[in-house]
């Protein structure tokens, strides 16, 4: 992959030619502040409020974010628009996340929403409000040259949020913008404070967009059928029963406690049994069974494709959000034209769970990535399809 010198760097739109910026408000502090450094740099600046799940109940926060992004709209002095994608979001994010889950895969639907929603049918529905620009609060950076736009890391490495920008299509980052990819999380909410923004004292959100604060295998159940089966050692020793819609690498929720005969240390599920819907746990976080050396990644989507050679690409790689650069080396092997990407580990990784996706990175900016299909320790071979990471459940469990 060939990078190209800084020097083909273009400037960002002059604001008195840029037309029409709409910037997608949250009714958090993050899209707040998009607009307002977007406003005081002299764009023609608008705001639009999507509702992507309508559900009457305690989780659903979304009548509340609109009253805070309305606030702050008219704080701002600028229009704001409200649109459903509800439908659409049904369709595209939510069907195929339980189709993957029922399959024991657990895609990102964050990485979905970003691809399907807020920079598919929004996009399309922004120009069709007169929108020559987008923007959002997200905390990413955009580097427009002459052979395409690349994504960055933002300054903030601890709310960097590429990740799930990855399968964004190039063609939809050359018309957005990210006002706060430059700033910290406290420089934010100290430009909300000052500028009298309402939402500048707000809490992040956090959770599956879709969920919220609920449970989640407690929202699961409503959809998919909970699938009990054996929990058993590696060597083959019951332990209990689990409920089913677990994921790999966790460690809370097994019921295990105290076991006859066993160490008095915690349980990580390792792997599963799929012929036999048993899970496999094991007391060691560093155990050869939640390490992986390589893997195997289905659906790459590399943001400047045309960049990319038959030669193998020395880059690093995140296999959940949450996670240090992994340094690796990426090989595409089979003549289809969407080929199996091999990725070799420089060093064993924990859990890396097929549905999740890999993303790739050559230092600040990010190439692109795809979804993990298979995963491998040479020590151990082939290691079953089919375990399952979930954002709820962090890899030592907490």
């Amino acid at each position: 992959m060939q990078v190209p010198p800084p020097d083909s760097l273009t400037p960002l739109p002059d604001p008195k030619l840029a037309g029409t910026v709409i910037v997608g408000m949250s009714g958090g502090v993050d899209s707040a502040v998009a607009a307002l450094l977007l406003q005081r740099g002299g764009y023609a600046v608008q705001g639009l409020f999507m509702s992507n799940w309508e559900e009457d109940d305690a989780y659903c926060t979304a009548a509340d974010d609109f009253q805070d992004a309305r606030r702050v709209c008219e704080t701002l002095g600028i229009v704001l628009h409200r649109v459903s994608f509800a439908a659409q979001y049904r369709e595209r994010v939510f069907q195929l996340f339980l189709r993957e889950y029922a399959a024991g895969r657990t895609p990102n639907p964050d990485v979905l929403c970003n691809r399907e929603i807020k920079f598919g049918v929004c996009l399309d529905y922004m120009h069709r409000l007169g929108a020559s620009w987008i923007a959002t609060g997200h905390y990413a950076r955009l580097r427009h040259t002459t052979l395409g736009t690349h994504l960055l890391k933002a300054t903030d490495t601890a709310k960097d949020q590429s990740y799930f920008l990855h399968g964004v299509a190039a063609a939809a980052l050359g018309k957005t913008l990210f006002p706060i990819g430059e700033l910290r999380k406290a420089e934010v909410r100290k430009l909300a404070h000052a500028a009298g923004l309402p939402v500048y004292d707000k809490p992040d959100s956090t959770g599956i967009c879709f969920i919220g604060e609920r449970p989640f295998t407690e929202f699961l159940a409503r959809y998919i059928p909970s699938t009990p089966g054996p929990i058993e050692t590696g060597s083959g020793q019951p332990l209990g029963t689990h409920r089913g819609l677990y994921t790999l690498g966790q460690r809370s929720g097994l019921g295990l406690g105290g076991r006859a005969g066993t160490a008095a240390a915690p349980w990580y599920v390792a792997d599963k049994d799929t012929e036999r819907n048993a899970l496999i746990v094991v007391q060691d976080q560093d155990h050869p069974l939640l390490l992986s050396d390589a893997f195997d990644v289905e659906q790459m989507h590399w943001l400047n494709s045309g960049e990319v050679t038959g030669h193998p690409i020395e880059c690093t790689v995140k296999t959940r959000y949450r996670q240090s650069d992994l340094r690796c080396t990426v090989t595409a092997h089979g003549l289809t034209a969407d080929p199996i990407w091999r990725v070799t580990l420089s060093e064993p990784a924990r859990a890396v769970t097929p549905g999740q996706y890999a993303v790739f990175y050559s230092g600040a900016r990010c190439l692109g990535g795809g979804v993990i299909a298979q995963r491998f320790n040479s020590r151990l071979g082939a290691v079953a399809r089919g375990i399952a990471y979930n954002s709820h459940f962090s890899v030592e469990g907490s």
